[in-house]
């Protein structure tokens, strides 16, 4: 009997409420505007921060914990500032070294105890050909190890086997895109593609990863569905080998100094050498992320010593350059939040002030109600009704405005919005919230009045 009565007047609450809040559309609103945008920032951000954090993992996945990256400086890159070396420094600059090259990868794995895995990569800027049409591609050489290093699983086929890398067979696995560009609705297995003046025959495809713009640009990874790969030593054998004196014409390349002017007190000028490096990449696995920092100190004072103290050299550790981008997309949420906050506040605050403003214009109404039997605990239900209801529709409105946003955010920006019902239920919950908290103290002071005082008043 006592639930029946409860349950009639919150019916009879409700359909007052609507009727107060539908007789004042505007000021309503108007009211509810800083809860629309709060709860739509709300949804905006936690959808961005589901999208950066996805995005993270997949990046963490592709570079690897554990990693490593060593790439060599060429020698232009190295001069380019040699005009403003000290002595000390041109001196360094005008020293002999012999590059990065697979020599320093067995050292590497040879006498660093906290190493897993070395793997090198050269990689060479060429063309495939099929049915006469030439397509540009990059050729990687690689161990059998690169694979596991990069988080790389080969979806069909299989990885290079010890005789097929030692014996340097012209054998190769292709990323996914090249399958269906080369060979299309059929597999490429055990087929032959010819890069270069090589014919390679397809041992593998590698799973189609979806690489963004961002990890590309950042991390420095390439778009590996578009790579072909070959073991490192048909690289050296049947492409092109650095470390090998070729009969071009010799251009000092031992860092010789040219003079300039025929005199030699004159200016002097050392020739660039290129790109001398036998490899383009050495990806270093060690075997506990905690020893990421020391394993790569250790790297640089042995590198640095292997290659005649130069440091023609550079050292990274993509999971570092990841926290760091987390750290600053973390700082740009709390910020976001902060917004958003706010913006709940101040919908909170104009909610109370509105519904007090409403108690005054309702003193009379309230003083009749109170005199034909309302309770305060009637009164305070009534005033908690509407503003609840307020906050509510405020909150559908934003919870509508923050989903186009994202779609919209992420259509115009490209940084990709995950929308989660976990998230709209929070921002729900947040604007019935605001509406119950900011709405009791009106409610209170409507409850408070004196029946026969409201009646009198004007």
């Amino acid at each position: 009997m006592f639930n029946k009565i409860y349950i009639e007047k919150l019916k009879s609450n409700f359909s007052e409420a609507v009727r107060v809040i539908a007789t004042n559309k505007i000021r309503t609103l108007l009211t509810s505007l800083g809860i629309i945008f709060g709860v739509a920032a709300v949804i905006t951000m936690l959808a961005i921060g589901s999208g950066a954090e996805k995005e993270i993992l997949a990046q963490l996945e592709l570079v690897g914990v554990n990693n490593i990256v060593i790439t060599p400086i060429s020698d232009e890159k190295s001069d380019s500032n040699s005009d403003e070396e000290s002595e000390d420094g041109a001196a360094e600059s005008n020293r002999f070294s012999k590059g990065l090259d697979l020599l320093d990868a067995k050292s590497i794995q040879k006498y660093i105890p906290s190493v897993k895995i070395v793997s090198p990569e050269i990689i060479l800027e060429t063309y495939v050909i099929k049915k006469g049409r030439q397509s540009p591609v990059k050729l990687i050489g690689v161990s059998k190890e690169y694979f596991e290093t990069s988080n790389i699983d080969i979806e069909s086929g299989k990885n290079f086997s010890l005789p097929q890398s030692e014996n340097a067979l012209p054998v190769c696995i292709i990323g996914k895109k090249i399958e269906k560009k080369l060979f299309t609705g059929e597999s490429a297995i055990g087929k032959r593609i010819k890069v270069k003046d090589v014919w390679l025959q397809v041992i593998g495809v590698i799973e189609e990863k979806f690489i963004s713009d961002t990890a590309q640009e950042n991390l420095g990874i390439r778009d590996m569905n578009q790579d072909i790969y070959i073991p490192l030593q048909t690289f050296l054998v049947r492409y092109k080998d650095r470390k090998i004196i070729s009969d071009e014409p010799l251009d000092f390349s031992g860092g010789g100094m040219i003079i300039i002017g025929g005199q030699q007190q004159g200016p002097k000028k050392r020739i660039p050498r290129g790109n001398y490096h036998q490899i383009d990449k050495l990806i270093v696995q060690v075997n506990d992320s905690k020893e990421l920092n020391a394993t790569a100190d250790v790297l640089s004072r042995m590198l640095k010593r292997r290659h005649n103290n130069r440091l023609d050299f550079e050292i990274s550790i993509p999971i570092q350059l990841l926290k760091q981008q987390q750290k600053t997309k973390q700082i740009f949420n709390i910020v976001l939040s902060i917004i958003a906050g706010i913006s709940l506040l101040i919908g909170g605050i104009g909610i109370m002030n509105i519904m007090l403003a409403s108690v005054l214009e309702r003193t009379k109404e309230i003083g009749i109600i109170r005199a034909i039997g309302a309770t305060q605990e009637d009164v305070i239900l009534q005033f908690l009704t509407e503003s609840v209801l307020v906050s509510i529709g405020g909150g559908i409105i934003g919870i509508a405005l923050g989903i186009i946003a994202s779609y919209i955010l992420e259509i115009t920006t490209g940084i990709e919005t995950i929308l989660s019902l976990s998230s709209i239920l929070l921002a729900f919950f947040v604007a019935t919230l605001i509406g119950l908290v900011f709405g009791i103290a009106p409610a209170r002071s409507a409850a408070s009045k004196s029946p026969i005082e409201a009646i009198r008043h004007e």
